[in-house]
């Protein structure tokens, strides 16, 4: 397998797993102001990624449509929102600073359910990654293994704060640093199996590569309007969250713009 594509799917988990490492680190709980910091950082990279990686590269590849060519786009990004907020409602998750249990009622344990949070978050960082993927190994698509690169690069970077975000808070709960790194890691994990799923199907996806391309930008876009703005705005007003989600935009849409 070209080592391009070994990157791509392996970053975003190694980035998700270093996050995680903090706990072995740091000590005592994570401030607001810290959270607040790395869920604007997190919300700005999906956004520039959203955009860059995946939403302009879908139009690009229906520019044969004419004026139409705006409609797998539109599409795909309904049918990302559409899909997550199914999951949403479906699987039985616990966010950050949040007692109240959101999706189906279960009897899962509190921590579970915090994984089951970042990995509906990385659901859709995992299917960006296999569809690129999927399209530079067709060849005809104009994707690059440097716009791959980027994209994966982003989301390892957006990552780290996400791991560290699941393992600090139940380290501080007490759990074992071991345990609390365990639980963190595993909530990527998501992320490289659904890449590699979707890179296995890529001979079927590429027909329909533009749609699929915007809808894990409309399922991306979903998680941060829904979860992580939210999360980064709650509590007494601070500016620190916006601030962060310009830094996490800017960089991404440089490293899409310098490596894409």
């Amino acid at each position: 397998m070209d080592m391009s594509v070994i990157s791509a799917v392996a970053l975003p988990f190694l980035g998700t797993s270093l996050g995680a490492a903090c706990v072995f680190f740091m000590r005592g709980r994570m401030s607001r102001t810290l959270q607040r910091s790395l869920n604007g950082f997190a919300s700005g990279v999906m956004v520039a990624a959203s955009v860059w990686s995946l939403i302009i590269p879908a139009i690009d590849q229906s520019a044969h449509l004419g004026q139409w060519a705006f409609l797998p786009a539109f599409v795909g990004v309904w049918g990302g929102f559409l899909f997550l907020l199914a999951l949403d409602h479906l699987i039985p998750h616990l966010h950050l600073n949040s007692d109240c249990p959101e999706g189906t009622a279960c009897g899962l344990g509190k921590s579970t359910m915090m994984v089951l949070a970042v990995a509906l978050h990385n659901l859709p960082e995992g299917m960006a990654v296999g569809v690129v993927v999927a399209g530079f190994l067709s060849g005809s698509t104009g994707i690059t293994a440097a716009g791959v690169l980027a994209l994966a690069l982003g989301i390892a970077l957006q990552n780290l704060p996400e791991g560290a975000i699941i393992s600090m808070p139940l380290r501080s709960n007490g759990m074992k640093r071991g345990k609390a790194f365990g639980y963190g890691v595993l909530s990527g994990i998501v992320e490289p199996l659904g890449a590699i799923l979707t890179i296995m199907l890529a001979d079927l996806l590429v027909p329909v590569l533009p749609y699929l391309l915007a809808f894990s930008a409309g399922a991306m876009l979903y998680v941060v309007v829904e979860e992580l703005i939210p999360e980064m705005s709650e509590g007494e007003h601070s500016n620190i969250g916006t601030v962060f989600f310009a830094v996490g935009f800017s960089l991404m849409m440089v490293l899409d713009v310098a490596l894409g």
